[in-house]
């Protein structure tokens, strides 16, 4: 018997009659289509409360249900990434308090639409064009998240699950623009809660001592340490208490205030008072991440007693170099194999949602950044191009990005074969410097278009000479080889031949956004006159 042959009928039944509850909730819910205020803003009329699931939502999706209880299974996994919640509580207070003011003096569609106001122009087109590499990079996680237990449940090679999660993400941004996103968000937001409370409990509720037993189990082998305050700059110290209070924060910064996945959420809200709750009442997204660390214990102490065997255990040792570690695969796998027909398909559906939530989110976000390279689309109105047909380009670039992101999904997929949850964030250093740093001289209200050009592909490269994701992705596909890339200093080599990397990219989130301010407001223009400073107006 193959693993997929634990997918009942039932099963299949519970996923599609999800997948299609949510589509026709999406489809009532999006409202007029008129204009392209209606599409990407929702018309500025949804309730703070449904913006703040929608956060949560796309903050937790696949990659935390599936990610965290991977990290935490493999053999020195505990609850130190908790601590990373610290950081992300001070950002969201920050950008409530100072970064939704000022997105709310006049009605704009994202943050880049504020940069263009403050820099020009030109700083909106640099910071759009990182905001699409920087989507592509960490969404395509995303995707592979949602295909790993794809490929648990049928037969399909894991390229087609990539595919088909890929299309879904591109119906999906079809049906509805942000209202169908924020509502179906909410959905998956609730079915992640659930699904978790009931995995912990089933999990727990089958062990022979309960409770008592997973405590003590997972206690002693230290899995629930809290707090690590070592301080270094080595890839193995990514989840500790320094870590969480100063290199987090950036990335949540960025992640919330200025990229424009999440920040799109908070422009659809009434006001700029609605606004802040959303972004602030969202750090109760958190519990949830508890919940999935508690599963994670829980599953170590479980395979602990009951070792995998069969087919279950093939599948764990299987070296397909383009499936996600074995770590991540344990969760997908238990639910499929262990939990009852009917509430696995439940859960399962709630994770093929809720990726492809997240996925139709950065792809109306792409279609809308893209879209105002080309008109001004804060004006409102377009002369000589109509509202409806602004709203088809619109769709017509869903399916452009959708596609790329896909595509980038399986090339990434044959070249990188990390841990979810570090991969996640990897492949956001790349770009969360240089668009926060642009976003910190729009609020200064100074910088150079040259200066920030250069300070950001400075960043870039920075980033990149010590990341492994997207270095994996360039050996795989030009002919550099690991041996050659190991003679930076910021590299080595394992016993196994294997590039790793000597610091860790989560100081990257600080370091690249200090490069780019620097470059940004130390260079001057090439032209006079060009750098613009705007500090009297504030």
């Amino acid at each position: 018997m193959k693993i997929f042959e634990y997918f009942t009928v039932l099963d299949w039944v519970v996923v599609f009659g999800y997948l299609g509850l949510t589509t026709l909730v999406g489809h009532l819910m999006r409202g007029k289509q008129a204009s392209i205020r209606d599409f990407f803003l929702g018309g500025r009329t949804l309730p703070w409360w449904a913006v703040c699931g929608s956060i949560i939502a796309t903050e937790i999706s696949g990659v935390t249900f599936i990610g965290v209880p991977g990290t935490l299974f493999a053999l020195d996994g505990n609850f130190t990434y908790l601590q990373w919640a610290i950081g992300s509580i001070i950002a969201r207070i920050i950008i409530g308090i100072f970064f939704v003011r000022v997105y709310y003096e006049r009605e704009i569609y994202s943050p880049y639409d504020y940069m263009s106001n403050r820099l020009g122009s030109r700083v909106k087109k640099l910071a759009t064009v990182f905001f699409a590499v920087g989507s592509i990079l960490a969404q395509s996680v995303r995707v592979l998240v949602a295909a790993l237990p794809l490929k648990i449940v049928t037969p399909l090679p894991f390229e087609a699950c990539i595919a088909v999660i890929g299309l879904f993400a591109i119906g999906w941004t079809l049906m509805g623009g942000m209202r169908t996103v924020i509502w179906t968000d909410v959905m998956q937001f609730v079915l992640f809660a659930v699904g978790g409370t009931i995995s912990l409990f089933w999990l727990v509720g089958h062990m022979d001592g309960g409770w008592a037993q997973f405590m003590q189990a997972a206690g002693e082998a230290g899995k629930f340490q809290t707090f690590d305050f070592r301080f270094g700059f080595e890839n193995e110290l990514k989840f500790t208490f320094w870590v969480a209070i100063i290199a987090v924060p950036f990335l949540n910064l960025n992640a919330f205030g200025v990229d424009q996945l999440n920040a799109q959420r908070m422009f659809c809200c009434r006001d700029a008072k609605a606004a802040r709750k959303a972004i602030i009442y969202s750090s109760f997204g958190q519990l949830i991440t508890i919940v999935m660390l508690m599963v994670g214990a829980a599953l170590w102490v479980h395979y602990q007693l009951t070792p995998p065997a069969g087919e279950v255990a093939a599948f764990f040792d299987d070296t397909d170099p383009s499936l996600p570690g074995r770590a991540d695969r344990y969760f997908p796998t238990w639910i499929v194999t262990e939990l009852p027909p009917g509430l696995s398909g439940l859960i399962l559906a709630g994770v093929f949602a809720a990726a492809i939530s997240s996925l139709d989110s950065v792809l109306a976000a792409l279609s809308q950044t893209t879209l105002s390279l080309f008109f001004r689309t804060e004006d409102g109105e377009i002369e000589g191009v109509s509202a409806r047909k602004l709203v088809v380009l619109s769709r017509t670039l869903v399916v452009m990005w959708g596609l790329l992101l896909t595509g980038f999904t399986w090339v990434m997929s044959k070249a990188s074969n990390e841990m979810i949850l570090p991969l996640a964030f990897g492949m956001t250093s790349y770009t969360v410097g240089p668009m926060l740093g642009m976003f910190f001289c729009a609020l200064l209200g100074k910088g150079s278009f040259r200066g920030l050009m250069i300070g950001s592909v400075v960043a870039f490269l920075v980033s990149l000479c010590v990341g492994t994701d997207l270095m994996g992705v360039l050996i795989k596909l030009t002919p550099l080889t690991a041996e050659m890339v190991s003679a930076l200093p910021t590299y080595t080599l394992s016993a196994e031949g294997n590039l790793q990397s000597v610091v860790s990219f989560v100081w990257m989130w600080p370091v690249a956004t200090l490069i780019t301010v620097a470059f940004g407001t130390l260079i001057p223009s090439g032209k006079a006159g060009e750098t613009v400073n705007l500090g009297a107006e504030r």
